[in-house]
């Protein structure tokens, strides 16, 4: 039995070899986080799990919602575990973004 699953297996493995193609994905750079109190915090932080461009792409929310995004990212597993960084994140973004 296990030769006859080989027997299939192996001429069928070598059929896929020539349908290969590669792709070249192309390398888009993070935007640049704006100037400010509490940009480093961010990104220590925030670009462990995530691309910058999630944050830049944001304009003119309130602080409670950062506030639930930063809480909402603390239960997806983003290591931020004391309160201070946790307020000077909110505190950047609801000011720049």
């Amino acid at each position: 039995m296990k030769r006859f699953i080989l027997a299939i297996l192996i001429p069928l493995s070598l059929s896929f070899g020539e349908n290969i193609k590669t792709i070249e994905i192309p390398n888009i750079p993070d935007n640049k986080l704006k100037d400010g109190k509490g940009k480093e915090v961010v990104e220590q932080y925030c670009s462990i799990c995530h691309s910058l461009n999630y944050i830049t792409m944001q304009k003119g929310l309130s602080k409670k919602v950062w506030e639930a995004e930063v809480k909402k990212m603390i239960l997806f597993g983003a290591p931020i575990e004391n309160q201070k960084d946790i307020d000077a994140i909110v505190e950047y973004l609801e000011k720049n973004y």
